[in-house]
């Protein structure tokens, strides 16, 4: 019974949320405003039992633990989350108006922090490994590459260069300049539309889920 109440609630937002395809209606508000606060409420839950209480409870007052021979142990607090716990406050000052300047100082902090630390991770994960990517030897170390990979290694050099060339606007892209740049406008478009296609492919397998969902746990036409 619960079963069949869940897959009939499932199909009625799912039809709802589709329903806009048609225009804006009062269905699909309901179902927008459902799954909305559903999330808001589930995201809430998790992050308050794995960041409030699960790192700031359980490390400032750690519980009893037991070590290798079976005896209970109390672990040493972090004193140091409190520091955490305290930004965290004052950014909810934010919702009273009359001191709600206060949430810039941890908003702040926070903004550089983040903007520092992902700036290292960035730099060390994408632009290194991109580097490392386009001064591939062409045809492999002592020539060993296949044929395969020195074409690939010839296309990414080729792409690359012409790319950053289509990006140097000091000089006025004429002659061989600019047809350098339009084979990099080239390049630039593929990348592009490999990024929109695979955004597009991941949308699809979204529908092809409800879908599936609606001709077959809902209709059963699809076994």
């Amino acid at each position: 019974m619960e079963h069949t109440i869940a897959v009939w609630v499932g199909a009625f937002l799912t039809l709802g949320i589709v329903s806009f395809l048609y225009k804006d209606n009062p269905w699909y508000k309901l179902s927008e405003a459902i799954f909305v606060g559903i999330s808001a409420g589930y995201w809430f839950v998790i992050l308050f039992w794995d960041n409030i209480y699960g790192k700031f409870w359980n490390g400032v007052f750690p519980p009893l633990q037991l070590n290798e021979a079976g005896r209970n142990i109390t672990p040493a607090p972090d004193y140091m989350l409190i520091v955490g716990a305290v930004l965290g406050f004052l950014m909810l000052l934010r919702l009273i108006p009359k001191i709600g300047w206060i949430s810039r100082w941890p908003l702040a902090f926070i903004v550089g922090s983040t903007a520092g630390l992902y700036l290292i991770n960035y730099f060390s994960s994408n632009m290194m490994v991109q580097v490392q990517g386009t001064i591939m030897p062409l045809f492999g170390v002592d020539f060993t590459a296949s044929a395969a990979q020195a074409v690939g290694n010839i296309i990414i050099a080729v792409g690359t260069f012409t790319g950053l060339i289509y990006f140097f606007f000091s000089k006025e892209h004429k002659g061989v300049f600019g047809g350098t740049a339009k084979v990099g406008i080239f390049f630039l478009m593929v990348t592009f539309g490999a990024s929109f296609g695979y955004t597009v492919m991941s949308r699809m397998s979204l529908l092809i889920g409800r879908i599936d969902f609606l001709f077959g746990d809902w209709l059963g036409m699809i076994k």
